[in-house]
């Protein structure tokens, strides 16, 4: 045989080895992750479920409580960039309006109330 094709050969079976041992003597786990660390879509995905138990509960306090674990970011950023992540992804009619609907509550939430002037 030709040294190219022994060399191709012997690089080929390298690459077996290596991928066998990366998936199935010593693949990665991940342990003890942090919620912020996940992907965009995951955090999209998580948002929605709490606007799904928001919706049924009504409690925007533990709303924000929840979407708080997700990282520095506001409850009405997080929600933001949720709802304009689903709408790039095709979510459907009905999730749209559960993520408007906690976005609106976060909102409302974040935003500092008015103050009321009386008569002097």
């Amino acid at each position: 045989m030709s040294r190219w094709v022994v060399t191709l050969l012997l690089a080929l079976l390298g690459l077996a080895a290596a991928l066998a041992f990366g998936w199935f003597i010593a693949p990665v786990e991940y342990v003890d992750t942090i919620p912020a660390s996940l992907r965009i879509d995951y955090r999209t995905d998580y948002v929605l479920m709490v606007a799904e138990r928001f919706h049924a509960q009504h409690d925007p306090e533990a709303a924000r409580r929840q979407l708080s674990v997700l990282g520095s970011q506001s409850p009405a950023a997080l929600c933001v960039e949720a709802l304009r992540f689903a709408q790039v992804s095709s979510y459907s009619r009905q999730d749209l309006d559960l993520l408007n609907e906690l976005d609106r509550s976060m909102q409302a939430l974040s935003s500092p109330p008015t103050p009321v002037r009386t008569a002097p």
